[in-house]
């Protein structure tokens, strides 16, 4: 009878002591890791407004979402200091909010549901550019090297590639609004209804886009151009 009681109060002092570590391993958190300043050199394969901004601004900164209008759940993705305001730690991926959204990543916080919503998921080559953004220091390198040619505006080279990065994260299906611009077929009619060119443009009258602050490039604007100009081809 004395062992029994014995156990017992064994037993409760190491329920106890296991209670109470489990207590302070749960209180016990720490700030994410954030690469310092002198650290953040950048890939130097990627660049901010050529290749991560775009991201941003054809999957994430619509008027209905993340614009600077809406601000859904306090995020506006429509410039680097936006973007760097909130969701994204520097040197770390994986305490970045924005990145486990768009990724699928296995958060557990109130800003963890995936992204973007309604809109097909980012591909392979677009999450590991964020990727190597974020754990580079995601820094906004300023103007970059270019690699547009406005004498080269055929359809598969210069059009097609131009659409899949600005626009087709807003416009991929014909039930989009503004429609579709997802192939070729989509893309002409919206030269025939006389709206594309006016529109990357930013000319007054018509529907800037992308609809944020963002333009595309003079060259790229003169590919399009160049391209109606020559009976916008499928070639």
């Amino acid at each position: 009878m004395y062992k029994k009681r014995g156990s017992r109060k064994t037993l409760l002092t190491y329920s106890t002591i296991i209670a109470v570590g489990l207590f302070f391993l749960n209180a016990c958190t720490h700030p994410a890791y954030v690469l310092p300043d002198s650290q953040r050199t950048n890939d130097p394969e990627i660049c901010f407004e050529r290749d991560i901004l775009p991201i941003f601004i054809s999957n994430c900164a619509m008027s209905n979402c993340h614009s600077a209008s809406k601000a859904e759940k306090g995020y506006v993705l429509d410039n680097y200091q936006n973007i760097m305001r909130k969701g994204i730690v520097p040197g770390n991926y994986a305490a970045s909010a924005i990145y486990q959204s768009v990724s699928g990543g296995n958060g557990s916080g109130e800003d963890d549901e995936k992204m973007p919503q309604g809109l097909p998921p980012l591909n392979a080559t677009q999450l590991d550019l964020l990727r190597r953004w974020i754990a580079a220091g995601a820094v906004d390198n300023g103007a970059c090297t270019t690699s547009c040619d406005s004498n080269n505006f055929t359809y598969s080279s210069a059009i097609a590639p131009m659409m899949q990065t600005y626009c087709v994260g807003c416009h991929n299906t014909s039930s989009s609004p503004g429609g579709s611009l997802a192939d070729y077929a989509s893309v002409k009619a919206s030269v025939t209804a006389g709206k594309l060119l006016g529109n990357i443009a930013h000319t007054p009258g018509f529907i800037a886009m992308p609809p944020t602050s963002f333009q595309l490039s003079s060259c790229e604007v003169a590919q399009v151009r160049k391209w109606i100009a020559a009976g916008a081809p499928n070639n």
